[in-house]
C-alpha cells in the first residue's frame, strides 16, 4: 500500500517571518481577508503585529475573535456567517491550535456548503473542494495546526470534541516566527511544548509510522528535549528551536497519526475545558508505560533522542529510560503530576467510552479496551 504524505504548499521560519504575509497575499491577488484570532491574543496585542503588516500595506481585512480555547460548532458557525459578512476571499488565521482549527473548519464549509452542519466533518469527512485559502501564523509552540489535515471542534451540546481529518483543509502558507510565541506565558508554553513532545512520540510508535515520519519525529523529539526548558525561560534559542521542532513534529503525525493519549486528553477538554497541552503532558508518561511492550525498539531511540545514554541497557531499562525521560522534562517544566485536581471519579465511564471511540485511537501500538483505558485514568487520580 502505498503511504501518503501531505505538507503546506509553503511555509517561513524564522524571526520576522510574518513579514512575507504581505508579499504572499499580494503575490496570489487575495483582497480581502477574514483575520481569526482569540480575544486574549487581540488584548495583549500579539494580534496587532500581524494586522499592522496589513494596515501599512493597505490590505483590507476584518476581524473574528468569537473563538474559545476549545473552539465550539457554534465559533464556526458564527465564523462562516462573519466570513460571508466580510466579502473576504482568504483567511488569516494567528493563534494556537483553536484559531486556526477554527479558520479550517469556517475555510471547509465555506467552499464545501453541503457540510454545514459542523457534526457532518468529524472523522473523514468527503469533501470535495480545498478550503478558502487560509494563512496561518501561530502564536504557541504545540499543536502545529498550520502543517496538519487535522483540527478539532467542540461539541458542546454532548461533551465531546470531534476529530476532523481532511486534505482540503491544510493552510496554503504558514509563517512560523517565534517572534509571535514571546509572550506566551511559562504555564502555556510549558503546556504546549509537552503537546508537541507527545505528537513526536505518538507519531513515532502509531501504527501507519514508517520511515519518512520516523524521521520528522526523531528530529521532533530531539529539538523539542533540547528547546522546551529554555523556551519556558523565554530565551530566543529555546523559542526558535520550539517553534522548528514543534513544525516538524506536525509534519510527521498529520499524515500516521497518533494514539491513545490524545483519545484520552480530548475528552478532558470537552468535559471540564481542561488545556489540550496540559492533559496530554499528564497522561503521556503513563500511557508511554502501558504502550512499551509493543513499540519494539523504538523506546531506546526516543531515550537517545531526549540525550540519555542508552549504551549496554536492555530492553526494559531503555524502555523505562524513555519514560523517565519525558516525566522530568514534564516536572522540570511544571505540569501537573497527575489528573486529581480535574477529572470527577463519577465520569470515569463517560470518559473511557468517549476515548476510545476517539478518531486517535486506532492508530495506538496496543489494543485497548473501556476497562483498560479506565485503569489508566484512575491510575491518575
Amino acid at each position: 500500500m502505498a503511504n501518503r504524505f501531505v505538507l503546506n504548499e509553503t511555509s517561513y521560519h524564522g524571526k520576522g517571518a510574518i513579514e512575507a504575509i504581505v508579499t504572499e497575499a499580494k503575490a496570489r491577488g487575495f483582497k480581502k481577508a477574514l483575520v481569526c484570532s482569540d480575544p486574549d491574543l487581540l488584548k495583549f496585542g500579539v494580534t496587532a503585529k500581524v494586522t499592522t503588516l496589513l494596515d501599512a500595506a493597505g490590505l483590507e481585512y476584518e476581524i473574528y475573535s468569537n473563538i474559545k480555547p476549545n473552539p465550539t460548532i457554534e465559533n464556526v458557525q458564527m465564523g462562516v456567517e462573519a466570513l460571508h459578512n466580510a466579502k473576504a476571499d482568504y483567511l488569516i488565521a494567528i493563534g494556537g491550535g483553536s484559531s486556526m482549527d477554527t479558520a479550517k473548519a469556517i475555510g471547509i464549509i465555506d467552499k464545501n456548503p453541503e457540510f454545514a452542519d459542523v457534526r457532518s466533518l468529524e472523522g473523514v469527512a468527503d469533501t470535495k473542494n480545498r478550503c478558502t485559502p487560509i494563512f496561518a501564523v501561530p502564536t504557541t509552540a504545540g499543536t502545529a495546526a498550520e502543517v496538519t489535515i487535522n483540527y478539532v471542534i467542540t461539541d458542546a451540546q454532548n461533551d465531546r470534541k470531534m476529530v476532523c481529518v481532511d486534505v482540503h483543509d491544510i493552510p496554503v502558507v504558514a509563517f512560523v516566527d517565534p517572534d509571535m510565541m514571546s509572550t506566551m506565558p511559562k504555564g502555556l508554553t510549558a503546556a504546549t511544548g509537552m503537546d508537541a513532545l507527545t505528537h513526536a512520540i505518538e507519531g513515532y510508535i502509531t501504527k501507519g509510522a514508517w520511515q519518512l515520519s520516523d524521521m520528522f519525529h526523531l528530529k521532533a523529539i530531539e529539538i523539542i528535549a533540547k528547546s522546551l526548558r529554555g523556551a519556558v525561560d523565554n530565551t530566543a534559542e529555546g523559542r526558535e528551536g520550539m517553534a522548528l521542532g514543534q513544525y516538524i513534529a506536525g509534519m510527521g503525525f498529520s499524515n500516521v497519526g497518533l494514539g491513545l493519549v490524545h483519545s484520552m486528553a480530548h475528552p478532558l477538554g470537552a468535559l471540564y475545558d481542561t488545556p489540550h497541552g496540559v492533559a496530554n503532558a499528564i497522561i503521556l508518561p503513563t500511557v508511554m508505560e502501558y504502550n512499551a511492550a509493543y513499540t519494539g525498539e523504538k523506546y531506546r531511540d526516543i531515550a537517545q533522542a531526549m540525550g540519555v545514554d542508552t549504551t549496554g541497557m536492555t530492553v526494559e531499562e531503555y524502555r523505562k529510560a524513555a519514560v523517565d525521560a519525558v516525566k522530568q522534562l514534564s516536572k522540570d517544566v511544571g505540569i501537573p503530576e497527575n489528573l486529581k485536581e480535574i477529572v470527577k471519579e463519577e465520569d470515569l465511564d463517560f470518559l473511557s467510552k468517549s476515548a476510545l471511540a476517539d478518531a486517535c485511537c486506532p492508530g495506538n501500538p496496543r489494543e485497548t479496551t473501556v476497562e483498560e483505558i479506565k485503569e489508566l485514568y484512575k491510575s491518575l487520580l
